[in-house]
């Protein structure tokens, strides 16, 4: 079945999406990752704040870019799921070729 609309859930949130395309594009704007993920760049620097506060990234500034970083050895945020670190969501996320 083809559809022809977006659907109204994923499995993985936005601050999931922006987490692991951080990781990928670690001197991406914020307006690119919004136009990626597919949300607004006020969402987006919501995110990121969010992810930088709880310590999931770092950010620094080099000329008048930020350049962040991902703290792979942290775990996830749910209760049912903190043996499992952030760089296992990250690397299931990740694309795989298959040659």
């Amino acid at each position: 079945m083809v559809q022809d609309r977006p659907p109204k859930w994923t499995f993985i949130t936005n601050h999931g999406l922006v987490l692991s395309y951080i990781s990928h594009n670690p001197t991406s704007t914020a307006r690119g990752i919004a136009n990626y993920i597919g949300v607004t760049e006020r969402t987006t620097h919501k995110i990121i704040s969010d992810l930088e506060e709880a310590g999931y990234i770092g950010r620094r500034k080099i000329g008048r870019r930020n350049v962040y970083n991902v703290d792979p050895q942290l775990p996830l945020r749910h209760h049912t799921k903190t043996d499992i670190m952030v760089e296992d969501l990250l690397e299931s996320l990740s694309s795989r070729s298959n040659a």
